[in-house]
């Protein structure tokens, strides 16, 4: 019975991030959203329409649920992530209402970094743009494994299927080409509601499900078998009281895939090999856990384990190593450059790093690179090549959103510099021109 109730309540969370250009009405289909799917306080929906009607509109602005800076407000555009928790009956969801600014790539980087769905939302009279092109890149990027295509605005294009139709068409189609696996493509009108919750009653040629019913319904994958597991080790409990003098467990959130009680397991990165004795969960033994769960791991041998340590299965773990070669977010305004001395943080371990190389940054409008930069500077994305002062067990991202990231740090004032994803870029690679190494002038 508990693995059945763990299961389903994993499988009940749709995290999911929403992305656009400026004025394509991202803010007003959140809104509408939250208003239609009755996720919204009364005395918030009172504040709203006070808002509005200061502002000489007659009805309630429903981009005034998300957009909560006064400068957003102010100016009628989304600057920061906003988060955004809600639920029906059929699932809970963790929203992120991501700014559709260039110069705030990062903010969608950071958004959509954990999202397994992102909204993409298109103005049904200008179609696919420059950061239409950007988004979905991103996205692809990211491995979200699940897009939608909201095409608004239809009633300012007298709801036509044709102009749905072509949009729906080349979205597709550059998706396709970044290795985007599903791509649902919803026409929609948010400042009237047109197939957001309800069904639209002025496009009965659309015969698929509105933007709610695609989000309660889309597969979320848990499908924990296929999976490697990953316990990055955040804390050591040795309480040494009378009533446990000589427990020691291991406690941190799984990662990935799952661990149980008799399997045998690696320790990362002494490489020492040992057997689950136990596994506690919320104060109480189980014979089983499973990724997102907090759980305390006990071992049969008393080896060496320590904060920073990755715990995995004996036959699955991953290679240890020095160099790192990944796409990156820079998100901070100070550039990043070659030789950098960062500190990278990879689970609970950091460790101290250089900048070996920047081979390319990438023009997310053409997808092209632009060899040897020499830096990257705030919302550029590119290849970068880092050495490690440690060896660090990392995953590709694309097996393992969580243990085939990283961010890098500043030393100096611990600023977070840079997101980092190990390994190819996109799921179909962009060509990319061959790299000289240059291994000359290393610390280690």
């Amino acid at each position: 019975m508990t693995t059945t109730t763990t299961e389903l309540s994993e499988t009940t969370l749709l995290r999911f991030a929403t992305a656009g250009s400026v004025d394509d009405g991202k803010s007003t289909l959140v809104g509408r959203l939250l208003h239609d799917s009755k996720s919204v306080l009364a005395d918030q929906l009172e504040a709203v329409e006070r808002a509005s009607a200061n502002r000489g509109q007659d009805g309630p602005d429903l981009a005034l649920l998300t957009d909560g800076l006064r400068a957003e407000r102010e100016q009628g555009i989304t600057i920061d992530v906003a988060y955004r928790y809600f639920a029906t009956p059929r699932r809970r969801f963790i929203l992120a209402d991501t700014p559709g600014h260039v110069q705030y790539t990062r903010n969608m980087v950071t958004g959509a970094s954990t999202a397994e769905l992102t909204v993409i939302l298109v103005d049904a009279r200008n179609g696919v743009v420059e950061q239409t092109r950007r988004h979905a890149a991103i996205a692809a990027l990211l491995r979200v494994p699940h897009v939608v295509l909201a095409v608004n605005k239809m009633d300012l294009v007298d709801y036509r299927e044709a102009v749905f139709a072509a949009i729906a068409e080349e979205f597709t189609a550059y998706a396709t080409e970044l290795g985007i696996p599903d791509v649902t493509a919803i026409p929609i009108s948010a400042l009237a509601g047109d197939n957001v919750v309800e069904p639209s009653a002025t496009m009965d040629w659309y015969g698929g499900p509105t933007v709610l019913e695609h989000l309660e319904t889309v597969p979320v994958s848990h499908d924990l078998a296929h999976c490697h597991a990953r316990l990055p080790v955040q804390y050591v409990i040795r309480p040494q009281t009378a009533e446990h003098p000589d427990y020691r467990g291991y406690a941190g959130q799984i990662a990935a895939g799952s661990f149980r009680v008799g399997e045998r397991v690696m320790v990362l990165p002494s490489g020492r090999t040992t057997t689950i004795s136990g596994i506690d969960l919320l104060g109480k033994p189980v014979d089983v856990a499973w990724t997102t769960q907090s759980v305390t791991i006990l071992l049969t041998d008393d080896i060496d384990v320590s904060r920073g340590d990755l715990i995995v299965p004996g036959k699955d773990a991953p290679q240890a190593t020095q160099d790192i070669e990944a796409t990156v977010c820079h998100v901070a305004d100070q550039p990043l450059t070659v030789g950098h001395r960062v500190l990278l943080k990879h689970g609970t371990r950091t460790v101290k790093a250089i900048v070996k190389d920047i081979p390319s940054r990438l023009t997310l409008d053409d997808l092209s690179l632009h060899p040897h930069p020499e830096q990257l500077v705030a919302n550029d994305i590119g290849r970068v090549k880092i050495r490690t002062a440690e060896p660090l067990p990392v995953d590709s991202y694309a097996d393992s959103r969580r243990t085939g990231s990283f961010i890098l740090i500043d030393p100096a004032d611990g600023t977070t510099l840079t997101a980092g994803m190990v390994g190819d870029s996109f799921a179909t690679p962009v060509p990319t021109h061959d790299d000289q190494a240059d291994d000359d002038g290393w610390d280690f």
